[in-house]
């Protein structure tokens, strides 16, 4: 066997040179744009921010996985990978022993092409010594890197709120300092202020609005990870816990997939999803983790007469109102996980004990009867995972003060180019988790019971398809649905590539919905109907990447008396181009974006190229153009700027925006630059 195996790896290095030769410089922009592609997807459906998710994937092209010692937690980052790969690639490097080239991938089972070319950027092979140990202080800090990032934002137009309500200035404001050796040591600080927030004033006397630490050690040991400052946890299915990236429904059967993510560092600006306190991992056995975490910190929230009203989670602290929720209650938390670990068969238990200094008393209106309020709180839950061949099962029951929660899913493999999945979810009206976050169509895991099948296939060389179906229902109200409702979601994708630098997809998505009709009260209610349409050119011609890209909404419902509304619809046509200097380190973008729609229901998303570690995707309503140039620089490895500059220009409007915000002219144009040092 070893025989046959080294003569398929020197056949394979023979054909990899050559390959390797036609890699262009530019491989790794095209690798972000093919993740961003994803996010831009997810993000239609949910607002959230992926700077800790674009920070790792940024750090594992810079500093790729080694295979011969990578671990199943390094390689279930990779969403692409499916859980039987990522199996039968541990499986070969301990029974074939230490690879030679990344493209002894080919000799792994399951391993198809498509997923080698995604994983390729991200991975490396080195020869290591065997039975390793944890680098010895002198050597982190010989060979640690260092990191420091800075961004500024400058608006060209001034809001109302300047007039005489915010207290700072209009510019935003970050710093960043980060310092890694490998995965085995990382520490931080962050620090940002917001536009419109005062610095080195009233409420901001010590500087900026916001401060992160974070320290991190892992694999010290039997101590697989120790977290101290800010930090973020997920485990099982994210019923209970989950403050971490959480995969959804897009046109990639990978992006419904999750798997736990355990304690990670909170190296992000994002002022609300983190804990701050001390989280522990140790194996106890090789197959048996014990995690235990406990947090302290406090919450912008709204508070009349002693109890907790409304909880805050923008970070935005700019008048005197957003001020007085500042830090006005604390959070206290502490709970744990236990994970047993075996080949195809994992079973965990997760538990979270929390509570706040005052009761927790939020005005319940009628959709939201069974919302959490009191004092203290806890959640429970068992998370499972069986894989059989090509059949895997995933799942976690969860229950807590009240209500409980159930999420199972079906994939079976039919072989690489066949794929099937099935994810039934039901959460009952009263449950409720603080830090839950899963799949599903709402935003959190409550009142909500469905079915959901995808089906991906590849049925020739140079096609790909995808269709997914979503089922779904809510046993009581929800915000502008005054009766238990139900829907359906039905997504479909073609992906043609037919050459290497060439590839185009169309896709489509139906949705229908029921919802309260505007004007009556919350007493009728009747289904929406959002179909949308997008097609997708991309070309990627020496040096050059270019993007063209074309949606079409369409969107109505009836009215009160059972009379169809007239079509509301929206269009919006999107260039990108692309380029990377060869032999001189710089890259340069210019996008264009026309867009027309008849109302905000029928709005359209345009996602555009953003600093580093930021993703933008923002909506466009009504008539007009945007255009943004980008430019970054690269010197020898150690220093990196990025500059961008972007601007709106509505037609059919005098003003953009409302209240505080309200901006007195039909342009909004933005200045963004962005600093690191590495060293």
């Amino acid at each position: 066997m070893k025989t046959l195996r080294w003569g398929m790896v020197a056949c394979m290095l023979q054909a990899a040179s050559a390959l390797y030769a036609q890699q262009p410089d530019k491989s790794q922009e095209i690798n972000l744009l093919l993740w961003e592609e994803n996010l831009e997807q997810l993000a239609v459906d949910e607002d959230y921010s992926w700077e800790a998710e674009l920070e790792e994937l940024s750090r594992c092209l810079q500093e790729p996985v080694n295979l011969n010692t990578a671990t199943r937690e390094q390689l279930e980052q990779f969403p692409f990978l499916s859980d039987l790969q990522v199996e039968n690639l541990l499986a070969y490097v301990y029974i074939h022993g230490q690879m030679q080239t990344v493209y002894e991938l080919q000799l792994v089972e399951e391993m198809d092409k498509r997923t080698i070319e995604l994983l390729l950027p991200f991975v490396c092979v080195r020869q290591t010594e065997t039975g390793k140990r944890y680098p010895s202080l002198k050597k982190i800090l010989k060979y640690g890197r260092h990191e420091v990032l800075t961004r500024l934002d400058i608006p060209f137009y001034t809001r109302k709120g300047y007039e005489k309500n915010y207290f700072g200035t209009p510019s935003y404001h970050s710093l960043r300092y980060g310092f890694h050796y490998s995965d085995y040591l990382q520490l931080g600080l962050s620090a940002e202020k917001d536009a419109g927030e005062p610095m080195f004033g009233l409420h901001n006397a010590k500087g900026y609005d916001f401060y992160s630490f974070y320290f991190l050690v892992k694999n010290l040991g039997r101590l697989k990870a120790l977290a101290l400052g800010n930090y973020r946890l997920s485990f099982g299915q994210g019923l209970v816990l989950s403050t971490d990236f959480r995969l959804g429904k897009s046109f990639s059967l990978s992006t419904s997939e999750y798997r736990s993510g355990g304690v990670k560092k909170h190296s992000s600006t994002d002022e609300y999803n983190y804990f701050r306190g001390a989280a522990a991992t140790v194996g106890i056995l090789p197959s048996l983790d014990v995690s235990a975490f406990y947090s302290h910190r406090t919450l912008d929230a709204t508070v009349e007469e002693g109890e907790i009203v409304s909880i805050a989670k923008t970070g935005l602290h700019r008048t005197q109102k957003e001020a007085d929720k500042r830090n006005a209650c604390a959070l206290q938390l502490a709970g744990g996980n236990v994970t047993y670990e075996k080949n195809a068969f994992k079973v965990g238990a997760t538990g979270i004990y929390y509570f706040f200094d005052r009761p927790y008393e939020p005005a319940l209106r009628k959709y939201a009867r069974y919302n959490l309020h009191g004092t203290r709180f806890y959640n429970l839950s068992i998370d499972y995972r069986l894989r059989l061949g090509r059949l895997s099962w995933t799942g976690e029951a969860a229950t807590g003060t009240k209500g409980y929660a159930l999420l199972n899913r079906l994939r079976y493999d039919f072989s690489q180019d066949y794929h099937a999945l099935l994810i039934h979810r039901f959460y009952s009206s009263d449950y409720w988790a603080w830090f839950a976050r899963s799949f599903g169509e709402g935003s959190t895991p409550q009142n909500e019971n469905g079915w959901y099948l995808a089906v991906e296939a590849t049925p020739f060389a140079r096609w790909k398809l995808f269709s997914s179906l979503d089922f779904f229902s809510f046993p009581w109200w929800k915000y502008r649905i005054s009766k238990p409702s139900q829907g359906i979601d039905f997504m479909f994708q073609a992906t043609y590539t037919p050459q290497k630098n060439l590839s185009m997809y169309l896709n489509y998505r139906y949705k229908r919905k029921e919802r309260d009709v505007t004007g009556t009260s919350g007493e009728v209610t009747l289904p929406i109907y959002h179909h949308r349409l997008r097609y997708r050119l991309t070309y990627m011609p020496g040096n050059f990447v270019l993007r063209t890209t074309a949606d079409y909404n369409h969107f109505r419902q009836q009215d009160g008396g059972g009379y169809r509304f007239d079509r509301r619809q929206g269009y919006q046509f999107t260039q990108l181009c692309t380029y990377v200097c060869p032999r001189f380190p710089l890259s340069a973008s210019l996008q264009g974006t026309y867009f027309h729609t008849d109302d905000y229901d029928s709005r359209v998303y345009a996602s555009e190229r953003g600093l580093l570690y930021t993703f933008y995707t923002p909506s466009f309503s009504g008539r007009g153009f945007r255009w943004s140039a980008y430019l970054r620089y690269d010197f020898r490895n150690w220093l990196m700027l990025i500059a961008k500059f972007g601007q709106t220009v509505y037609q059919d409007r005098d003003e953009i925006s409302s209240g505080n915000d309200l901006i007195r002219s039909n342009r909004k144009t933005d200045l963004q630059m962005q600093l690191r040092l590495k060293f």
